[in-house]
């Protein structure tokens, strides 16, 4: 659940974004959400979108695609609990501040001090005092050695059922 009002969505063209439930969620609001999506055939549109793919998806689950629908609740309990949790109050990033071309190189400036998205939050102008307290009271409640030790066991739980599952559909 994100803390503040959303003011638009963008998402690339893939099917997995492109579906009825996330069209409905978006527009059958009282305040509309822009969605806006990757033109096609223009591979370079999708970075922003995808640049989280790493650290959100690919260090936590691997490059598998995992095609049994009883996994989905498992990952939407880990993700919407724990996982989330954890990358947005305890994994601090740095910010790209700029980027410039000198001849044939291209020179990234980072900001001096990586922050986490919680971090982010509290310093921002536009996030209003009362959700600002209320992220602040759930930082403190957060213990981050909790959260990765219940990640490790919902991963366990969930590679389990992978493993189980893989072999009952190789059965003849």
């Amino acid at each position: 659940m994100v803390p503040f009002p959303l003011r638009s969505f963008h998402s690339d063209n893939g099917s997995e974004f492109l579906n009825w439930p996330l069209y409905e969620y978006l527009t059958g609001r009282p305040l509309k959400v822009p969605w806006t999506r990757s033109r096609a055939y223009r591979k370079n549109d999708n970075a922003h979108c995808e640049q989280k793919n790493w650290t959100h998806v690919r260090q936590l689950l691997g490059y598998q695609r995992f095609a049994h629908p009883q996994l989905v609740p498992l990952l939407n309990d880990l993700y919407s609990k724990e996982w989330s949790l954890y990358q947005n109050h305890f994994r601090p990033t740095f910010k790209l501040l700029r980027r410039e071309r000198q001849g044939g190189k291209t020179i990234k400036t980072y900001e001096k001090k990586p922050q986490t998205p919680y971090q982010r939050l509290l310093e921002s102008p536009q996030i209003p005092e009362p959700i600002k307290a209320r992220l602040r009271a759930q930082h403190a409640a957060l213990d981050p050695f909790a959260l990765k030790k219940r990640i490790e066991a919902k991963l366990k739980i969930f590679f389990t059922v992978l493993g189980n599952l893989d072999r009952e559909s190789t059965k003849t």
